[in-house]
């Protein structure tokens, strides 16, 4: 199955998690604009983003999906929060989204988290 392209323009963090340059931003589903959608993908053209889930398994001993996206969301959340890393308040990315993974409870305020690569395209 190809990738879903996604490409808009939003605040997006950049911040290295492992040997991984992490991309962070939020999509809404509608008017209200809550970014109730995870993006959390790899900076890399080669990646899948399924790197992120092996680092939840390894990283912070997750094993079910759940307990895994969970984890992936507080990392995204944690660098946004902290502010130590590269805030892009109107990036223009294309992200390939690979999985899309729906929460069984609002997390770090997403119901969905989207994981794949992405591609900066203009700050």
């Amino acid at each position: 199955m190809p990738p879903t392209e996604l490409t808009a323009t939003s605040r997006v963090t950049v911040f290295p998690l492992e040997a991984l340059t992490v991309a962070y931003t939020t999509q809404s589903t509608d008017q209200r604009d809550l970014g109730d959608i995870g993006l959390v993908t790899v900076v890399d053209e080669h990646s899948d983003g399924d790197e992120l889930w092996r680092l939840a398994r390894e990283l912070g001993g997750r094993t079910a999906d759940q307990d895994r996206a969970r984890w992936i969301l507080t990392q995204a959340s944690r660098a946004r929060m902290i502010n130590a890393y590269a805030n892009l308040p109107d990036a223009t990315w294309k992200a390939y989204v690979r999985r899309r993974f729906e929460l069984d409870a609002l997390f770090a305020n997403h119901d969905v988290l989207v994981t794949g690569r992405i591609a900066l395209l203009a700050p």
